[in-house]
């Protein structure tokens, strides 16, 4: 899957959680299969909305938004599994 330029909130994001390195792995796979079992990807509630996220590590994960056939990272957020 094509993907937009990562904005510069993004880029604040990752560097501030050192997370760079994981989340261009992370992208290698998300651009070859979105569906990836490694990524987790997955819905986000309310599902009207449109935004998904995928697995950075088992902390982080990117949330995204796809238009036009192409996605855009807009947020990375902490992710707490109960």
């Amino acid at each position: 899957m094509q993907i937009r330029p990562i904005n510069e909130l993004v880029k604040k994001q990752l560097a501030k959680w050192k997370l760079s390195r994981k989340f261009e792995k992370q992208i290698r796979i998300f651009e070859v299969d979105p569906s990836h079992t490694s990524l987790n990807t997955e819905k986000l509630e309310p599902k009207s909305v449109g935004l998904y996220s995928f697995r950075i590590d088992k902390k982080y994960r990117a949330m995204f938004r796809i238009r036009d056939g192409i996605a855009e990272i807009v947020h990375i957020t902490k992710h707490y599994q109960q």
